[in-house]
């Protein structure tokens, strides 16, 4: 009789592991305990003095996680970030893992959590997934003390002149809510503020919280809050945070979370868990500040950039990397043989069964991640993300393919196995590294028109034949144009499960164009957002959120919490 493993769930692993004091951490990275702020023994920040001590430490290199295009199978990019850590320092090297914090929006609905998963997580879980050191508590409540600010300055007598009709900055909650994406406020009254429509977005696609990643410091926090646009006056100008006086005020309500917070994966490997902004509407990429203090701190660091190699990574390669001088020296491209089946055309339900045929037709997916990666200069690996179910002819199969097409890959174990499941994929970086071919380069000059940065994206990352600009999406261009804005970076707001805009082109689309529905200045983080197909900015709860399962046993420990 066949007796089918019990498999722990990735509670009840973090629950039965053991940590150690984060004093104890932070010595492995040579930071005493007066460079750290803590909360309680296993989390703290590293203090700004702590982080300018160490900028003139010589830099380590930094590995990109990346993955396909995700599908509701699931690839464990952060697990094979986690994993990949533990890993090299299995191998005797000097490795961080440099992540995201988790939102609650996807926690309480059904994405998860974002501290990794099985035997590669970051630890403490439970804290990481729900309120962790308020940093995303901050950042909402900078969000809506500027929104707060703005309808006062309406109040009592508007001297900017703000046009109600054209106030861009909503409010922000850090949960999925769709029934805050539009709502009327300011009734009952003269005494109770200015009616107008207004909005909430979800914190994690707040200006405020790509600022806070792309802020190098408190400083530049600061000038990048004050050039955050508000509105627009009655003369269609641009109204901003400085304009309204306000940009220190945030900056001292964000004066903590500003700081890196140091925590550990469950082998002891230091992590940096900052910031979390949204790959498919904003960046999606953990803290400049939290990567460059990583890399002044190891030898090694792995980071992750969000969803598939189309959003994150390009826009980690394009945004982030341009804006802070980082240079990645290879990347990792996190496939599952489950994931690549739903793209040859499975169904979820029909994902237990073997299918070669199906593996082999969505390995077109990979195949188009691949060559992004290589358009930007980097060398990469392929991490096939072994899952229980996966059969020995099907992982076979796609090894195969990928040698066929001359790929880098490596089988990892690391969800099941920890650290030793990801020697294979570490030990082919570390010869990759030793041969130093990165050669990183950018796919677009900032000098270009904006459209062309748009087409060039959407021509070189998606693989699509043109973009179509909606009437709005067009005069906003050369709004931008008059305004200045055309000289900064795209960010691209797309679906993350296709590579098109419409989420029901799995595999690898052809002959399909990208639409523009709508451009937003992120003039504080840097970046100009375009708008395509669907995509929201607040995402709304599924028909069984996780929340459901979710409790507190009578001694205060979490249950099914993953």
């Amino acid at each position: 009789m066949n007796v089918k493993p019990i498999v722990k769930s990735d509670i009840e692993i973090a629950q039965a592991s053991k940590m150690k004091p984060i004093t104890e951490i932070a010595e492995k990275l040579g930071l005493i305990e007066d460079d750290l702020e803590l909360f309680g023994k296993f989390k703290a920040k590293i203090s700004a003095a702590a982080l300018k001590k160490i900028s003139t430490n010589e830099s380590g290199k930094i590995i990109l996680v990346t993955s396909i295009n995700p599908t509701p199978a699931g690839e464990g990019k952060s697990t094979v970030t986690v994993g990949l850590a533990d890993a090299f320092n299995r191998l005797g090297k000097n490795a961080m893992v440099a992540i995201r914090e988790p939102s609650l929006g996807p926690t309480m609905g059904i994405k998860g959590g974002a501290a990794g998963g099985g035997y590669s997580q970051v630890m403490p879980m439970e804290d990481i997934n729900l309120h962790f050191t308020g940093d995303l508590h901050a950042i909402t409540t900078a969000n809506n003390a500027l929104a707060a600010l703005i309808d006062n300055h309406l109040q009592q007598g508007n001297p900017l002149n703000i046009d109600q009709r054209r106030i861009v900055w909503k409010r922000a909650l850090d949960l999925n809510d769709r029934a805050l994406r539009k709502i009327v406020i300011g009734l009952g009254g003269p005494v109770q503020g200015v009616p107008r429509e207004d909005g909430f977005d979800i914190t994690v696609a707040s200006e405020i919280m790509a600022v806070l990643c792309l802020a190098s410091n408190l400083q530049n926090l600061k000038v990048r809050l004050g050039k955050m646009v508000i509105a627009y006056n009655y003369d269609k100008q641009p109204v901003t945070v400085s304009d309204l006086g306000v940009e220190g005020a945030l900056t001292l309500l964000l004066k903590e979370a500003v700081k890196p917070n140091l925590v550990q994966t469950l082998e002891h490997t230091p992590a940096l868990v900052h910031g979390g902004p949204f790959a498919n509407i904003a960046h999606g990429c953990n803290s400049v500040i939290a990567t460059s203090a990583a890399s002044k701190l190891a030898d090694y660091v792995v980071t992750e950039a969000g969803f598939g190699a189309d959003l994150g990574a390009e826009k980690f390669l394009n945004i982030k990397a341009r804006n802070e001088g980082i240079n990645p020296e290879a990347v990792v491209i996190v496939a599952t043989i489950r994931a690549l089946k739903m793209h040859g055309g499975l169904s979820k339900a029909e994902l237990g069964r073997e299918d070669t045929e199906a593996l082999t037709k969505g390995f077109a997916n990979l195949r188009k991640h691949v060559e992004t990666v290589k358009s930007f200069g980097l060398p990469y690996v392929v991490a096939i993300n072994r899952f229980i179910s996966d059969s020995e002819n099907e992982i076979a199969t796609l090894k195969e393919l990928c040698g066929e097409a001359g790929m880098a890959v490596a089988l990892t174990e690391v969800w099941e196995k920890g650290g030793q499941g990801g020697i294979e994929l570490a030990e082919k970086l570390l010869e990759i590294l030793d041969q130093n071919t990165a050669k990183f380069n950018h796919l677009y000059d900032l000098s270009l028109p904006l459209e062309e940065k748009i087409l060039t994206v959407a021509q070189k990352v998606y693989g699509a034949e043109n973009v179509e600009y909606s009437t709005k999406a067009k005069k906003q261009i050369k709004d931008f144009e008059n305004f200045g804005w055309d000289v900064l970076p795209v960010c691209m707001a797309k679906t993350q499960y296709s590579l098109s805009d419409d989420p029901s082109k799995l595999g690898r689309p052809s002959n399909f164009t990208i639409t523009i529905r709508e451009l937003k200045p992120s003039i504080g983080a840097g970046f100009i957002v375009a708008l395509t197909g669907d995509v929201m900015t607040m995402p709304g709860l599924p028909k069984a959120p996780s929340a459901m399962n979710m409790d507190v046993d009578e001694d205060g420990n979490a249950v099914g919490l993953f």
